[in-house]
């Protein structure tokens, strides 16, 4: 979820299968990730953008995860676990799948010294 500075906000969605041995990534649907990509990159510019946060989920059952990130000074911080938490809990009456919350991983953010010269 994305809120730009002009009050719109704008959501993207995308659904990926990720595997381990061997390593790869599916996209189930290349537009979703071409607009959750996009997302992404305007919400870590800045420029256009109040406030922005990535949620991941799994759909693993018997229990599902859930873990947040806020956009903050232009990388990804993980949200505090207990407020996450009650941000996804299903309101009341509502049908909905009830996810167990864990901490977000840190994602360590390369200086731009260090960007350059994988460049090279």
């Amino acid at each position: 979820m994305v809120e730009r500075t002009d009050d719109t906000v704008v959501t993207g969605r995308t659904d990926l299968s990720i595997g381990i041995e061997p390593l790869r990534l599916g996209l189930l649907d290349e537009d979703e990730f071409c607009v959750l990509r996009t997302l992404l990159v305007f919400a870590l510019e800045g420029s256009t953008v109040r406030s922005a946060v990535l949620i991941s989920t799994t759909a693993a059952e018997p229990n599902p995860r859930a873990c947040g990130w806020a956009v903050r000074d232009g990388w990804l911080h993980p949200m505090d676990t207990a407020d996450f938490e009650t941000a996804v809990i299903p309101c009341p009456g509502v049908p909905a799948v009830t996810r167990e919350v864990y901490p977000a991983p840190v994602l360590f953010q390369l200086p731009d010294s260090a960007e350059e010269d994988l460049r090279a």
